[in-house]
């Protein structure tokens, strides 16, 4: 009997990460491509090509026949996965693999920043959101997306950098380094700001969180020169995190990991502010991927 494969996905706003592993979990092989990997963006459409995409280049990296597949059993962690049945529509989707789970990011985030310990963990990427875990009761909060939540997101923090901009350049707030180079990247013009804002992907195609999120890397370029906007914006940013990190205490969370690009850039800071509950990540939501699969599969 050949051996059985483990397989994890991290899908995410603006790109999509896989892993191939053996029985043990030791990694065989690992790829990764810039393609918007939510479940809501395109119906998941985009998602589902990222996977197929991945999955022929991990198995030709690890010197393994595509029939491989059918001996792996796949877990994945995705963006946008936070409704039950955009989960039940993408596990339903003819993967070449033996069996498929399909996870909200927050759990294999969690699974991977705690290893199975208790506590919690925050996404802080191009989207946000939160799970915990303590003395067997699940916690989940936000991950409700762009457009009603993500509070803590770089794609909310994005979108309110360009907000301020356009207010600044129109002489109704003070102006800043940081305002004036959020402008620059549109020439200036507020019309091309606004014109990108309906069409950044094409005719009718509006701009995306992952598209806002990009510009959101720039608060954090500006805090570091004592920019005020962006001093004004980290806080807008440290008390969103507040109401997350406030809510896992009162649950009883002793342990919060931060995940995420954004979340990354902030721990030093988060630390700072919240102290020890702020914890490392153990494994990366890739891996965490791995530990669920094996713990879903490893009796099949």
């Amino acid at each position: 009997m050949q051996e059985k494969l483990y397989l994890g996905v991290d899908g995410g706003g603006t790109h999509c990460r896989m892993l191939l592993a053996d029985s043990l979990l030791k990694p065989l092989a690992e790829a990764r491509i810039e393609r918007k990997s939510n479940l809501q963006v395109d119906e998941g459409a985009s998602a589902y090509s990222a996977v197929i995409e991945l999955t022929g280049m991990v198995f030709r990296e690890a010197g393994l026949a595509p029939e491989s597949a059918q001996r792996t059993y796949a877990c994945f962690g995705m963006a946008g996965g936070r409704l039950e049945s955009s989960r039940a529509a993408f596990e339903a989707r003819p993967f070449p693999f033996a069996r498929v789970k399909v996870f909200d990011d927050i759990d294999i985030a969690r699974a991977g920043a705690l290893e199975g310990e208790d506590g919690a963990a925050l996404i802080i990427g191009t989207g946000s959101a939160g799970l915990g875990i303590m003395a067997g009761k699940r916690y989940q909060i936000g991950g409700w997306g762009f457009h009603v939540g993500d509070t803590m997101s770089g794609a909310i923090l994005g979108r309110e950098l360009l907000r301020i901009s356009l207010l600044a350049h129109e002489g109704l707030r003070p102006a800043s380094d940081l305002t004036r180079a959020a402008m620059a990247k549109f020439g200036g013009d507020a019309n091309r700001l606004m014109n990108w804002s309906f069409s950044a992907n094409g005719p009718d195609a509006p701009a995306r969180p992952a598209d806002y999120g990009e510009h959101a890397r720039l608060v954090l370029d500006y805090v570091d020169r004592a920019d005020p906007v962006a001093l004004e914006l980290l806080e807008f940013q440290l008390k969103s995190i507040d109401q997350y990190v406030d809510w896992f205490r009162a649950k009883g969370a002793r342990a919060i990991a931060i995940v995420g690009g954004l979340g990354r850039g902030l721990h030093d800071r988060l630390v700072e502010r919240y102290g020890t509950i702020i914890v490392e990540p153990k494994s990366t939501p890739l891996q965490g991927a791995l530990i669920l699969a094996r713990q879903l599969f490893s009796e099949l």
